[in-house]
């Protein structure tokens, strides 16, 4: 089948104004299928800037995309107007080292990471790899948000691999980059029975905090009060101290905002409001609270002139 000329031009004007085009299903922040993340996963780890295709807006492109260079899938990568292939071959590449090359960025830094294992964790992964047989090592995956990810797998020799107490462990080159200083535990205490694992390179968590002292940080200039909640909402009850929203550009706003601003999210009852402070944690904020009991409380703790609903 052949693509239509006027959406053959829109492609390749595309590909012509944008050196990195990423075509996919959803946004980098939202990839909407597993393949899609892992191209994104592999794309952030160099931090270069490229234009994404959100295909699943655009029936067109979608289709036309495959046809335009005979390439089945979504995701697609293109550097300078070439295809290079979808989320396997991007994912070897990052790896590799050779999708910096072909970006034009210097060599990445594939140093294996210092970690510590401790004796309790070492004995029980020790167990586990040996029961997988020869030519087992232990995997770290850690994604960008810092979860991490124990899994045994093949000894791979083109993985960034590091000893600790006496133990092959594997990573990929973005999971070395965010595993500097990584501590593995196993604890059997009120925190539970299992593997614990510590990632100084994680965001602070965020934090909780009491609507009586958001209002005083508020007031005084300490912190920055995010309502989350629609308009309707707030509407029909809000604070009465300074306070931002997540409507239109506002978001862009706080999300441009230094890292180290102070941020305090409010919802009905809190759940929303920790949601959109983990939003936030993504981004690299560091100084994230979530407001307990959200309105609600605000109307209990903080000041009683504000209505429930």
């Amino acid at each position: 089948m052949s693509l239509d000329p006027a959406l053959h031009a829109r492609i390749q004007t595309l590909l012509d104004q944008n050196r990195v085009v990423l075509f996919m299903k959803g946004e980098p922040r939202a990839p909407q299928c597993g393949f899609s993340a892992k191209a994104v996963a592999a794309l952030g780890s160099t931090g270069v800037d490229y234009q994404h295709v959100n295909v699943l807006a655009d029936q067109e492109i979608r289709e036309g995309i495959k046809e335009y260079g005979q390439w089945p899938t979504i995701p697609q990568l293109y550097i300078g107007g070439e295809l290079v292939g979808g989320s396997d071959i991007i994912e070897q590449m990052a790896n590799s080292g050779e999708l910096h090359g072909a970006l034009g960025l210097p060599a990445p830094d594939r140093t294996p990471p210092r970690i510590t294992i401790t004796p309790a964790a070492a004995q029980m992964l020790g167990e586990a790899v040996r029961n997988a047989g020869e030519g087992y090592a232990l995997q770290v995956d850690i994604d960008p948000r810092f979860n991490a990810r124990l899994q045994l797998a093949p000894v791979d020799g083109g993985a960034i691999a590091t000893e600790a107490a006496g133990l092959r462990v594997q990573f990929d080159l973005a999971g070395a980059q965010r595993a500097r200083g990584l501590t593995i535990d196993w604890v059997d205490d009120e925190r539970g029975r299992g593997l614990v694992i510590e990632n100084p390179n994680a965001p602070p968590k965020v934090t909780a905090i009491a609507p009586a002292e958001a209002a005083e940080k508020v007031a005084a200039g300490e912190l920055t009060l995010v309502d989350v909640r629609p308009a309707d909402e707030r509407a029909a009850a809000s604070v009465n101290v300074p306070f931002s929203t997540l409507d239109g550009d506002s978001r862009a706003h706080l999300e441009a905002l230094p890292k180290d601003t102070a941020l305090a999210f409010l919802c009905h009852h809190g759940q929303r409001s920790a949601e959109a402070a983990e939003h936030f944690r993504n981004l690299g904020f560091t100084r994230l609270h979530n407001v307990q009991g959200g309105i609600d409380a605000w109307s209990e703790q903080a000041d009683t002139h504000v209505p429930k609903y």
